[in-house]
Parts: structure tokens; sequence; C-alpha cells
């Protein structure tokens, strides 16, 4: 690893590290104007929630301030919890939160940043800054990570963590520097309470810090191995304390491992590349080409080859490593890819092909260095290049990741907004609502409804109570449910020991489990309260 390719001056570049203010603020402007267009347009058609996970993302940023047990032990095991965190400021506010641009706006944010840090980073491997410009410009004018930085998925704020990552490690390279290290490890602190590649990422980290210079700086490597140990080291904590198994966001119930070892004792075919590497790589090939187009993808990988002949070697293999926690995560860990050539035919993460995009960048920056005498021209010819395909033809059903989006949430958009509209016409302020925290609360947030109205999973040990003794502890006036689900059955119970509830509203779209609405049987009747339309206490927002 002595040969990083970070040296100060690249031939025909300028040997400036950075690049000056004046081109920053540049690649800045450009950055803020693409997101704040993007995101514009996204919020206003509507599309911010439709992946599944965003909406889940969204709710549980609210529930850590809407709740009847508000708390950070609301975050949850499985996901990360750095984008809920960054939604707290704005995810309390009423409007932002049922519009969704309470996790836009961290979304975008981080795009920016990743962006800027990506140009930072291959101005100063390269010292070219037209090659700065292109790989700026490669990684913001992709449709499908623009679509992602509008909604509040966690693409964004790792990449402007692997990014930053890059810039700090490229920056020690040339100089050695502590500074360097101590941003290397916030920004690998900030990757892994983000995604678990960002835990992938700090062996090699540690190893090129403390081996990778001009010169050994053993004890730098392990600085950073200490502090950017510090996030797992917290969640196995967290999830002990919380769960009694620090591994539950691994393989607890909820966990993805487990969702799939319940869908293959039901019969269901292993996913594509199951420990198959030669399918796996395969899933992951078509998905990376999806995201970032093909064009870029040959470019890119053109480039890569230069790269590596003037021995930026560090880039390309720190940029490669994401993609192969994808493929390792195909292959051993049940982590679907699905992509529509290929079985079985669908659309399921597909935007993990994103993670290709930092490094084809790069590629197509090191193609510009090339000619030294035509670097603008290179410039143009690269970016047109791998852009035009996109904006020639400027339908969103050419974005996978938002087509992927549009194809799995179309039905639950459709029962969402059935029982959204039935609750908003009869709801009352001071009804409590008994239902499993999920996409149900896609209802409550559609419909107005504050979170702290829903005793759901996150409350205990209420919750808990009812599920044993619903007779005595089942007091809230709704019920919602999935037909079969352990709500739906606990109302069963509490119907033959004496508190029935009526199923009000039934909801039955094709392929979805049946979304059942319930009424508390005693409360049928009963004079209709104020409505949370109207002026009400439930609009007295206390965390607005």
């Amino acid at each position: 690893m002595k040969s990083s390719g970070t040296s100060r001056r690249s031939k025909g570049g300028s040997g400036k590290g950075s690049g000056g203010w004046l081109d920053l603020a540049g690649a800045l402007l450009l950055l803020v104007t693409v997101s704040a267009i993007a995101a514009w347009y996204h919020v206003s058609h509507g599309h911010v929630l439709w992946f599944g996970d965003a909406e889940a993302h969204l709710n549980i940023a609210r529930r850590v301030l809407d709740n009847r047990q508000p708390g950070f032990d609301q975050l949850g095991t499985v996901w990360l919890p750095l984008p809920h965190l960054l939604m707290l400021p704005f995810v309390g506010n009423e409007e932002l939160w049922r519009s969704g641009v309470a996790g836009t706006i961290p979304s975008a944010a981080a795009f920016v940043l990743g962006g800027l840090f990506l140009y930072a980073a291959v101005r100063r491997v390269t010292g070219v800054l037209p090659a700065a410009w292109a790989a700026v410009l490669l990684y913001a004018l992709n449709p499908n990570l623009l679509y992602l930085q509008a909604t509040p998925m966690t693409e964004p704020v790792f990449f402007a963590s692997l990014l930053a990552m890059l810039y700090a490690t490229v920056w020690h390279g040339q100089s050695q520097s502590i500074a360097a290290v101590l941003l290397a490890a916030l920004a690998s602190c900030c990757a892994s309470m983000t995604r678990y590649e960002g835990w992938f990422l700090i062996p090699f980290v540690a190893l090129y810090l403390a081996f990778g210079g001009n010169k050994p700086r053993f004890r730098q490597g392990m600085l950073f191995g200490a502090i950017a140990s510090l996030p797992p080291a917290f969640w196995l904590a967290y999830n002990y304390w919380h769960y009694g198994n620090p591994l539950e966001f691994y393989n607890g119930y909820y966990s993805a491992k487990m969702i799939y070892q319940r869908a293959l004792e039901s019969n269901m075919r292993p996913y594509p590349g199951d420990h198959d590497l030669r399918a796996a790589v395969r899933q992951y090939q078509a998905a990376a080409e999806l995201c970032a187009g093909l064009s870029l993808a040959i470019i890119g990988l053109g480039g890569l080859a230069v790269a590596l002949l003037r021995r930026w070697i560090w880039p390309v293999l720190f940029l490669s490593l994401p993609a192969l926690f994808y493929v390792w995560s195909i292959y051993g860990s049940g982590t679907p890819i699905f992509v529509p050539h290929l079985e079985p035919f669908s659309y399921y993460n597909t935007r993990y092909g994103l993670g290709m995009l930092p490094l084809l960048a790069f590629g197509g920056a090191a193609l510009v260095t090339v000619a030294p005498r035509v670097r603008g021209l290179l410039l143009a010819a690269v970016v047109l290049t791998a852009t035009v395909p996109w904006f020639a033809y400027p339908r969103a059903e050419r974005w996978i990741t938002w087509k992927e989006s549009q194809v799995n949430s179309e039905k639950r958009r459709a029962w969402t907004r059935e029982a959204a509209d039935y609750i908003r016409r009869h709801y009352a302020k001071g009804d409590g609502i008994y239902a499993n925290f999920g996409d149900l609360t896609g209802i409550l947030r559609e419909a107005g409804i504050p979170i702290r109205a829903m005793l759901h999973d996150g409350v205990h040990p209420t919750y808990n109570a009812v599920a044993q003794k619903p007779e005595l502890f089942l007091r809230e006036s709704w019920a919602i449910a999935f037909g079969g689900d352990a709500v739906s059955q606990t109302l069963i119970r509490s119907g033959q020991r004496g508190r029935p509830y009526v199923c009000v509203k039934l909801i039955e779209v094709q392929g979805e489990p049946m979304v059942e609405i319930y009424r508390r049987a005693d409360v049928i009747g009963e004079p209709r309260k104020q409505a949370p339309s109207e002026e009400s206490e439930l609009d007295e927002d206390p965390i607005r």
C-alpha cells in the first residue's frame, strides 16, 4: 500500500491540492442548484415517500419526538440511527413530516456535501481542475442519485461519509497530517452509523493510514481504528441493552437475515446469488449498469485503467469496497437485488448499484487527464457521453430507482390512501389507535394524526400487556391491522373475553394483505367529537 497515487503534483496538473476557493464555490453552486431542482420536482410530484423504507425512516425519526414514550429508545434496531437523528430538527414540524420534506432536507444536504468532497478529493489526487469537474458532474447529474437525495433514504448520507473519508485519506497520503486522520475518523463514524458498509471500510482505512504514506504511521492508523470502532461498539451495546442480544440487528426477528430465513421456510426459492458467486456478481453488475448508465460504466472502467497506470491505487481500491461489500452480502447474507431483465424479473434493492457511481465518476475524471492540451474537450466529451442518454429522453420510467419505488409502492399507496381517507373522516380528538408500527403508520401520517395517538409495538410494557390480557388493558377506540397479524389475533381474543371490536372497514388490494379497521363496540354510535382537521388539541402539536 506504499504507492497510494496521492502525490501533490500530477503530470500536467496544477499542483494545488484542493483547488481554489472560487472553484469550490462553483462546485457548491452547481450541486445546490441541481439538488434543489430535483428535490422540487420529486416533492411536487409526491414521489418522496414511495419507497417503503423512506416512509419507515421518516416515521422512525418522528416517533422519537411524537410518541407515548418519546425518546431515543424509539430508534429501534436493524437500521442504523444517524439518518433518523439528522431528521429530528425537521420532522417535528407537522407539514414537513406529512409531506416527507423533513427527510428531503438532510438527504439533499448530504448529497451536496458528498459532491464537494468528491470534487476536492479528485483535485488533490490528479491536480487537474477539469478532472475534478468531470467527477462532480458525473456524480451530480445521475438521475437515480438525484431521486434518492430527494427522499429520506440512507444512500446520500452514506455517500457524503464515504467521500469525506476518501478526501481525508488522500490528504493524509500527501501530508501524514493528524487532522486528516481525525477527519477520516469522523467521516467513518458517520458512515458506520448510517449503513453497515461503513463497518466494512474501517480495517482497510486503518491499514492505509498506518502504512500507505511515505513512511509508516502506525500510531495514526491505531488512532483512526480506535475512534472509528466506537459506533459499532455503541450499536452492539445499544442492541444488548434494549433487546438482550448485541446482534439483534443482524439475527433478530426483524433482521433481513431472519426475514429471509422465514421466507425460505415457507418454500420461497433462494434469492439469486445466494451462495452462488457468479450469480451474485451478475446481479450486482446489472444493478450498477442500470443505476450508473451503460455509457458511464464503459467510460468509467476505461478511466480506471488510466488511474491504475498513473498509480492512483488507493482511490480505486477504496471506492471499490462498497461494491465488494454488496456482492459479499448477496452471496452470503441473504441480501437480494432484483432487476427487471434477470430472474425473478422484478425490482428490489436496485439502488445498491449506485455503490459503483463514485468509482465510475473517478474513472471518468481520470480519463480527462490523458491529453493535457485538450482536457476541456475531454471533459465535455466524457460528461456528455455519460449523461446525454439520461437527458435526451428525460422520462422517470428510465430511472431505475424511481421505477422501483413506483412499481413496489403502487398497491401500498392505494390502501394507505383509502384507509387514511376513512380514518380522517371518522377519527376524533382523544381517540387511541391500536396497531403495529410499520407500513400502517403511513395511514396516520397521511391522515394527519400524531403518532402519539398510536399504541404500537414500541410502547412497552403496555403493548405487551395488551397482547397478554386485552380484556384488561386494551382501551383504544380504534384498531388497524393486517388480516391475520398479531393485532388482528389480539382483537379476536379481546372479543372472546368480553371486550369486542367491530370491523368497520375492509380494504382489499389485489396482491396485498387485507387492511382491517376496527372500532371498539361500546363507542360505536356515540356522538362524534371534534375532528383533528378542525381546531383541536391535536393541532396544538407540542413538538412543532
